[in-house]
């Protein structure tokens, strides 16, 4: 395999084997056994999926993090997001350390919600549509989402295979999927089955965390440099004192 070709021989990383098995092992347990099964209603997306309006006026303030653990009933939504994460999720994990990469994900993931629900104000104000106020948001797309862009950004020279068949560099497929979920938004509003504002939230909040991420991280190393350039700068000073006058501490 080329240097530059995607490496899906990744491995399964400690954080990401971990996402996994939690994705799965709720999808299977809450939601096709226990909500299909045993609940008339759909009592799991109704707590624990992100409805922004028992956000805002109940104050379920866990539901911005939950949701991320939900999926839709259908196993292909359970299924691409986890894909994702591993073909992705994996390498960044062993680029960052597993604790700065859930770090990552979980920012991508509420910050999506958060973007979302922000959107849904601002649909409702502009439309007088409430629907997407009401409609539980659930699956881990924004974070997802969070990893593409960071893939993008990180591995963006390497080529890679859009839809498994056409090869394109890795910042030239996130463009695409950015544009093409940003049309989506405005082409069908809020009321779409797919919550594209939700993906662009995945984006926009990933964007934003290694953006600030980077300028925090930066200034410190900066602040650091001039620090022991003082210190350098005062032990030289010292040195030429005392070679003229002495100690200084000496009367």
């Amino acid at each position: 395999m080329r240097q530059n070709s995607m490496q899906f021989g990744a491995g399964m990383t400690p954080m990401v084997k971990r996402l996994l098995i939690a994705n799965v092992a709720i999808w299977i347990l809450f939601v096709v056994i226990g909500q299909k099964v045993f609940m008339e209603h759909n009592y799991v997306f109704h707590y624990f999926g992100m409805k922004p309006v028992d956000v805002l006026f109940r104050f379920w303030i866990w539901q911005p993090i939950t949701y991320m653990f939900l999926h839709s009933s259908s196993p292909m939504h359970v299924v691409f997001n986890m894909l994702i994460v591993w073909m992705m999720g994996a390498e960044l994990e062993q680029r960052w350390g597993s604790r700065f990469f859930l770090l990552y994900y979980m920012v991508s993931g509420v910050g999506a919600a958060l973007i979302y629900l922000i959107g849904a104000i601002v649909y409702l104000v502009i439309s007088q549509d409430a629907l997407p106020l009401e409609q539980p948001l659930v699956g881990a797309s924004g974070a997802v989402f969070g990893l593409l862009l960071a893939y993008g950004i990180i591995f963006g020279e390497r080529t890679v295979l859009f839809f498994f068949l056409f090869p394109m560099k890795a910042k030239h497929m996130m463009m695409i999927i950015g544009a093409v979920e940003l049309v989506s938004l405005v082409n069908t509003g809020m009321r779409s089955d797919v919550a594209n504002l939700a993906h662009l939230g995945g984006l926009l909040a990933g964007f934003l965390f290694l953006w600030g991420y980077t300028r925090w991280k930066n200034r410190g190393q900066r602040k650091a440099s001039k620090k022991r350039g003082r210190r350098l700068k005062l032990v030289v000073d010292n040195e030429k004192a005392d070679s003229q006058d002495g100690p200084k501490y000496w009367n």
